[in-house]
């Protein structure tokens, strides 16, 4: 990754490799517009690396990879997609019925959870250090790093119930201790806990200039790990049905046009922005994960999907700013006033399409 006459680029040191375990190794030169690369499969993420700022060392991961078309994408770069071909073994089509297929996507599905709040469990760590030491700005940007996972994760909300509570008690319910807004209605008898609390000191007032660090709020903070930690242990005992993962992809989307483009996701922060793209990319995992049982139920819609999702993410695109905290620019009353009508007509056509996936992965099944 670099800066080359004015534009961020994305190259490959070779555009093919051989089927196998391969090594990628990551190298931000100058590229002040991307901060992150994924290589992605049908739609699922194969590897990743975030947090690539410009002159950092290198970073590795490695993947085994069977043959055939992949792609690197850069979000930010001028050219964001770079192909990648695999040679040697073709990936073997899924075989079995189409129950087995989709199980087993529910399966890749969960790993992709149990990632998901790992890395979570210790952004939110990285966001209490700061906190704790009241380093406001600090904290801001720790903040907004910490937001995409919970995001991606969340469509798996009813599962985050502490054992021996009721669904519907506030007080073991992990979703409303970690990820209630101010615009909901605040248990009487638990109050109001987890990130938007602390959101609220970080950015008091809603002008993103002012902001203060109380005792009340490095409780809260410290709090916050606590319950992420609680949440890290139960997502490995989490078992999903393949209409779970359609349902809760249709759920991220719906989340997106009812909290986020509206502004009520981050009242004060105005990073929804970063919130929408966490939500997007959850729903295209949980979709990844049905995507070859569905091909097999319904093409058509496959191919339909693909293509909305491209839309949404290439709209999304647009806002990036590498300069504001977590990369996309602040979704202020101002923008939204703007913008927001363009959000919602790629936003609704996703919706539309992923509500009917859940009815036939059932009657599939």
């Amino acid at each position: 990754m670099a800066n080359e006459s004015g534009k961020d680029t994305c190259t490959l040191d070779t555009k093919s490799v051989p089927a196998g375990p391969v090594t990628f190794t990551v190298t931000n030169k100058s590229a002040a517009g991307i901060t992150e690369m994924e290589l992605l499969q049908d739609q699922r993420i194969v590897g990743e690396k975030e947090n690539l700022a410009p002159g950092l060392d290198p970073v590795s991961f490695t993947a085994t990879l069977d043959g055939g078309a992949y792609k690197v994408y850069c979000p930010g770069a001028a050219s964001e997609y770079v192909d990648l071909t695999v040679t040697g073994q073709a990936p073997a089509a899924p075989t079995g019925t189409v129950q087995t297929i989709l199980a087993d996507g529910t399966k890749a599905y969960a790993a992709y959870v149990v990632d998901q709040v790992n890395q979570l469990n210790t952004a939110v760590k990285a966001l209490d250090a700061a906190v704790q030491s009241g380093n406001v700005e600090q904290a801001k940007q720790a903040y907004a790093k910490a937001r995409p996972f919970y995001e991606r994760a969340e469509s798996s909300v009813e599962g985050f119930v502490l054992p021996g509570f009721a669904v519907d008690d506030n007080a073991g319910n992990l979703d409303y201790l970690i990820d209630m807004r101010e615009s909901t209605p605040v248990d009487a008898k638990v109050g109001w806990k987890g990130f938007h609390a602390i959101e609220r000191d970080l950015w008091q007032g809603g002008d993103n200039k002012t902001g203060a660090i109380t005792p009340a709020t490095k409780a809260l903070s410290t709090e916050l790990v606590a319950n992420v930690g609680k949440l890290d242990n139960i997502v490995p005992t989490l078992q999903y049905k393949p209409e779970d993962l359609a349902n809760g992809a249709a759920d991220l989307i719906e989340e997106v046009q009812n909290t986020k483009i509206t502004g009520e996701e981050e009242a004060f922060s105005h990073i929804d922005l970063v919130d929408f793209a966490g939500n997007v990319e959850g729903a295209q995992q949980a979709y990844a994960a049905l995507r070859p049982g569905l091909e097999k139920i319904d093409p058509a819609l496959v191919t339909q999907l693909d293509q909305q999702f491209q839309a949404v993410l290439t709209t999304l695109d647009g806002y990036r700013d590498p300069s504001a905290p977590g990369g996309f620019k602040l979704w202020t009353p101002q923008l939204q006033a703007t913008d927001a009508p363009k959000l919602t007509a790629v936003i609704q056509p996703l919706h539309e399409s992923l509500s009917t996936v859940a009815q036939k992965v059932v009657s599939a099944g």
